[in-house]
């Protein structure tokens, strides 16, 4: 989904004369929500309105912000969103029905369930009796295998957020060593899968890896994905990687300290501004995709 944009923004990677690029979350955002505003258009030509259905168990007041969010980003470009909130005691079972019942909703084409759910209730019992066909959060092991597989329509929207600014932005990818530190089920392993399927070399680090300022300095795409502030030091990087940072922390900080690390990159994402508006814009358009087949 890549428009030829200004030429000052493209990277001249095999002269190794590399432009300093800022990887802007909310321009890729933009140019996902006009192509999918126009996709729901024909589709209600059709009588059909694509539907995503968000969970919130409990009173977290993060996640109430995160479904608000989901919810306005529908309405924007005319899909419908319904909310549904349960109390914070509600049980396993409980939850199990209320997403059969949406399974079984034909009007309902995607659902997600807002992470966290209270410490009782069995979350992966819940992500795992969510249809695959509404999966549009990848969050199910189905899902997951079939994007490891490389087959998968509903890759983890974080994941699938990366690679959707990674083309949009025409970096490369075959043949390059991509360095993924973070190996979470929703994110550091779907990425690392989502890589290697386009035929980056990837290695995935996490919490037991020894030497990773040595790995990373070989990394040609570092994605941060640890969950720790300021994590990852610009004095580890290769001169002229590619970074995304897919972390996010109090003080509206990610994984890598921005500063030093924009000094060694060719490009790199800002914290915020840069994947987490494509991660939503990806539940939408997997919203729609469910809509399209169904």
């Amino acid at each position: 989904m890549v428009t030829g944009f200004l030429s000052l923004f493209l990277i001249d990677w095999e002269a190794n004369n590399v432009a300093k690029t800022i990887l802007d979350g909310n321009l890729v955002s933009k140019a996902i929500r006009e192509d999918l505003k126009k996709r729901v258009d024909l589709l209600k030509e059709k009588n059909v309105t694509p539907c995503l259905a968000t969970i919130l168990v409990g009173d977290n007041p993060s996640s109430e912000t995160y479904v608000k969010m989901k919810g306005n980003a529908c309405a924007k470009i005319g899909m419908e969103s319904i909310r549904i909130h349960l109390p914070e005691n509600t049980s396993t079972e409980e939850l199990l029905e209320k997403i059969n019942e949406l399974n079984e909703n034909p009007k309902v084409h995607g659902i997600l369930l807002q992470h966290p759910v209270p410490a009782h209730i069995d979350e992966r019992l819940a992500f795992e009796s969510i249809s695959i066909k509404k999966d549009v959060d990848g969050v199910t092991s189905m899902g997951y295998g079939q994007t490891a597989l490389g087959f998968g329509k509903y890759p983890a929207c974080t994941p699938a957020a990366i690679m959707e600014i990674i083309r949009y932005y025409q970096i490369p990818i075959a043949g390059k060593h991509a360095v993924v530190v973070g190996r979470s089920p929703i994110l550091g392993k779907p990425v690392s899968a989502l890589l290697l399927n386009d035929d980056a070399t990837v290695t995935t680090c996490h919490s037991k890896t020894t030497n990773l300022e040595s790995i990373l300095s070989q990394a040609d795409i570092v994605v941060a994905a640890v969950g720790k502030p300021n994590f990852i030091l610009g004095d580890w990087l290769k001169e002229g990687a590619v970074v995304l940072d897919a972390g996010y922390n109090k003080g509206n900080v990610g994984d890598v300290d921005y500063d030093s690390c924009y000094e060694k990159a060719s490009a790199i994402t800002p914290v915020p501004g840069g994947v987490g508006p494509v991660t939503i814009s990806m539940l939408l358009k997997h919203t729609v995709i469910a809509a399209e087949e169904m």
